[in-house]
């Protein structure tokens, strides 16, 4: 059975929004939280970026729920031996509900200490050394034993977590492409995504993933005026529909400013659902569904927060649970 969480933007809102919409959610019947993890916000417009450590740890007094990191890049911005930290605190605030989603990151958060941004199977090698390192300081930290690590692109030394859970914090991996799905699938407990693609899906069982979860996000815009419902998601969110590699090479708020700039508002419209049909939201729903997802995060871009609850509380969430 499908699973439907609400997706918490750090790029949108404020620390204390997100946590009045993780009490909203909960309230209304979602089951799980996606968080994203960002140093920045994809345009000004957005206009929010709180440090997503913080605000897990005060969703954990907060609400029940379970949470993903979705996702955190553990490559370039911050270490991956302190992210494992990081991690694992969340996992013993949340009594074992954390699930560390990672990914290769975008140069819109990683570029900031001024590193060289590495082409995309860099990104990905370092990824995967990335998780071996967090995966290594969790084992041995449930040991009380300290790592040192001597790898490519990777220095521990004589380091030890002393706070752990007591079962291993699961690591997610995103993948938008063949190459990062197939990793995905090779080394990941679970798998993330965007889009309701079933042939990632299919890639990522085959390449290991079996029966692992499959998580993807979506977007939606309720709002009773589905005209200015779909001008909001066009102001906000048209980083969304950028073609190729643009949401991982570009560098600056503003970079991202001057390319949607090109995006129809069409195409915004094809991509998040806007308005208050609840038939509409669940059949994008739907397309989920049939592509293998297993927990869907449903991220809501509109101001009327109360409406988009209720009508998902009474029209489209008793359709998957």
């Amino acid at each position: 059975m499908t699973s439907i969480g609400y997706f918490l933007s750090c790029e949108q809102y404020g620390p204390r929004e997100l946590v009045a919409q993780a009490r909203a959610a909960e309230r209304a019947g979602f089951r799980r939280l996606w968080i994203s993890d960002h140093f920045h916000p994809w345009n000004d417009a957005q206009g929010q970026s709180p440090f997503v450590w913080s605000v897990i740890g005060a969703l954990s007094e907060a609400v029940s729920l379970p949470i993903t990191s979705a996702v955190t890049c553990p490559t370039v911005r911050i270490h991956p031996a302190v992210l494992a930290q990081a991690a694992a605190t969340a996992a013993v605030q949340l009594d074992g509900r954390f699930v560390l989603g990672v990914g290769s990151g975008e140069a819109l958060n990683e570029h900031i200490l001024g590193d060289p941004w590495p082409s995309a199977g860099q990104r990905l090698e370092m990824l995967e050394e990335a998780v071996d390192v967090i995966r290594k300081l969790h084992a041995a930290g449930a040991r009380g034993e300290a790592v040192s690590h001597h790898g490519t692109h990777y220095e521990v030394q004589d380091a030890r977590i002393y706070t752990v859970p007591a079962e291993p914090v699961p690591i997610y991996v995103s993948g938008f492409g063949p190459q990062a799905t197939k990793l995905a699938g090779r080394i990941g407990d679970g798998y993330c995504t965007v889009v309701p693609d079933a042939d990632l899906v299919r890639a990522f069982r085959e390449a290991g993933g079996g029966d692992k979860p499959v998580q993807a996000g979506m977007k939606v815009c309720w709002d009773a005026d589905a005209g200015a419902a779909l001008d909001r998601a066009h102001r906000l969110w048209a980083n969304d529909v950028l073609p190729g590699q643009l949401a991982q090479i570009l560098p600056r708020p503003e970079d991202f400013e001057a390319a949607t700039s090109f995006v129809p508002r069409e195409a915004v419209g094809e991509a998040i659902v806007c308005g208050d049909d609840p038939k509409a939201h669940a059949e994008r729903v739907r397309q989920y569904v049939d592509a293998g997802v297993d927990e869907i995060y449903v991220q809501q871009v509109g101001a009327d927060h109360e409406g988009f609850f209720r009508g998902w509380e009474e029209h489209v969430l008793p359709e998957f649970h």
